[in-house]
């Protein structure tokens, strides 16, 4: 995970507040954990999401010697 942290204020809907202190308590998880990996799954949905889209409209891409040799590695 994360090495450093920082206190993040924010709104929700107060149906997914709910449902995050419900599951909190179900999973015996702190609610930022909780919060934390629904965000690192839908960023990693949306990273595929966009690798997709990518694919359909032609971006050109590289392959993964050539990505490796352009970062020196």
């Amino acid at each position: 995970m994360y090495k450093t942290v920082k206190p993040t204020t924010f709104t929700l809907p107060l149906g997914l507040i709910d449902d995050i202190n419900t599951m909190s308590k179900e999973l015996n998880k702190k609610k930022t954990q909780i919060v934390t990996e629904a965000l690192e799954m839908y960023m990693d949905y949306q990273d595929l999401q966009l690798a997709r889209e990518r694919l359909r409209d032609g971006t050109p891409n590289i392959s993964a010697d050539e990505f490796f040799r352009e970062l020196g590695a």
